[in-house]
C-alpha cells in the first residue's frame, strides 16, 4: 500500500486556475486531510515557490498536480478559428477580442524539473499519460506517480506505465475530465467506476466525483477506494482563491453540463448563456480552445458577469457548506468516521 497520504481518507483535489491555493492546502493538511496543489497554468518559477511555501506552512505531506501534454492535431487550430468566429459577435458585444488558437504543454519538462527537485509526497497527472521516462525520474527522487482516469479500461494502461496509484474520477466530477481520452461521452458515476476500477487492479485509488460529505466518502471506500477527493466542497472556503463572481453563482445557480465550450475539453460547469449557447457546436480542441476564451472568460471574472466565466462545479454543488478550510476537513473526517 503506498503511504504517502494514508494518513488520511479525505483528500482536497487540485482545482487549477486559481481555487487552488497553499492557504488552502496548508489549512487541509494541518487539519488532518492530504491536499494537493495545482500546479497546471502556473509558470515553473510560480509552482516552486508555491512548493516552498507550503513546505514553510506544513510539515505534513502533500501532493502537486500538473497537466501531460495534451496530443496536437493539424485539425484543431483549424475547428478552433471556426469556433471562434462563432463567438466572435457575442464577445464583441462584451467589448472583448477573443484570443488566438495555439499549442502549448503548459512549461510540461520545466514543471517535472521542479518536481524532481522539490520531491512533494506525490504528483499526479491529468489530461495524458506521462512518458515512462518522467515517472522513473519522479519515482528515482522518492516521489510517488499516480495518473487520473475516466474509464474503467484505462488502469491497465496506468499499470503498464508503472504508475503507484490512480485517481478515479466519476462523471459527477467538477472540471475538466482528466483521463486521457476525451471521449465528449458520458461516463461511470464515481462509485461504478471504482467498483469496476477496483476489480481490475490493486492499485491505491483515490475516488473522485461530486462527494460532498464524509457519508459519501465512506460510500466510495466501502465500493473500493482508499480515499475520497473533494474538490467542488472546498470552492466556497475563504482559503480557496475561487473568483467572487463563481462562488455567488454556485450557490444561486442550479444544473450543471459537461461542455468543450470553455477550453475545447470536457469539463463539467454550471450551466449558463455561454454553455447553453454554444456549447453544441464546440470542437474537441485543447487546449487551442482554451487560448481562444481565455480573454472572455477574464473579463467576466472581472466584472462579474457569471455568464462569460467557467463555473466549474460537480453535480453536488447545491450542498455547498461554506466553512473555512480547516474546520471544512475535520467535519469531513468526523462524518467519515461516524459513517463507517
Amino acid at each position: 500500500m503506498s503511504t504517502a497520504w494514508t494518513r488520511s481518507a479525505v483528500v482536497l483535489a487540485p482545482m487549477a486556475g486559481g481555487p487552488s491555493t497553499v492557504d488552502l492546502a496548508a489549512a487541509v493538511a494541518e487539519a488532518g486531510g492530504f491536499p494537493f496543489l495545482a500546479g497546471a497554468y502556473l509558470t515553473p518559477k510560480r509552482l516552486r515557490s508555491d512548493i516552498a511555501d507550503l513546505r514553510a506552512r506544513t510539515s505534513e505531506p502533500f501532493g502537486v498536480n500538473i497537466f501531460a501534454p495534451s496530443p496536437d492535431e493539424p485539425s484543431m487550430t483549424a475547428a478552433a478559428q471556426e469556433y471562434a468566429a462563432r463567438l466572435a459577435p457575442w464577445a464583441a458585444a462584451a467589448g472583448v477580442e477573443l484570443g488566438t488558437p495555439r499549442y502549448d504543454d503548459d512549461h510540461f519538462a520545466a514543471k517535472v524539473d521542479v518536481l524532481v527537485d522539490a520531491r512533494p509526497a506525490l504528483v499526479s497527472f491529468a489530461f495524458g499519460w506521462p512518458p515512462a521516462e518522467v515517472v522513473a525520474r519522479l519515482q528515482t527522487a522518492g516521489v510517488e506517480v499516480w495518473t487520473t482516469l475516466n474509464e474503467p479500461a484505462e488502469v491497465e494502461w496506468a499499470a503498464a506505465l508503472g504508475v503507484d496509484g490512480v485517481v478515479a474520477q466519476g462523471w459527477e466530477a467538477g472540471g475538466h475530465r482528466g483521463g486521457p481520452v476525451d471521449t465528449g461521452r458520458e461516463q461511470l458515476p464515481v462509485r461504478d467506476l471504482v467498483r469496476e476500477v477496483r476489480a481490475r487492479t490493486d492499485l491505491p485509488l483515490i475516488a473522485a466525483g461530486g462527494l460532498m460529505t464524509g457519508g459519501e466518502a465512506a460510500e466510495v471506500l466501502a465500493a473500493g477506494a482508499d480515499a475520497a477527493a473533494f474538490g467542488t466542497a472546498f470552492l466556497t472556503s475563504p482559503e480557496a482563491g475561487t473568483a467572487p463572481v463563481h462562488a455567488h453563482a454556485l450557490t444561486h445557480r442550479e444544473g450543471t453540463v459537461v461542455t468543450r465550450a470553455f477550453t475545447g475539453r470536457s469539463a463539467r460547469a454550471l450551466r449558463t448563456a455561454w454553455t447553453d449557447g454554444y456549447g453544441a457546436g464546440a470542437p474537441a480542441a485543447y487546449p487551442h480552445v482554451h487560448h481562444v476564451t481565455a480573454p472572455l472568460r477574464a473579463h467576466g471574472k472581472a466584472t462579474g458577469e457569471a455568464d462569460l466565466v467557467h463555473l466549474w462545479s460537480g453535480t453536488g454543488h447545491a450542498r455547498l457548506r461554506p466553512q473555512p478550510a480547516g474546520e471544512l476537513c475535520r467535519t469531513l473526517l468526523g462524518e467519515l468516521a461516524a459513517a463507517r
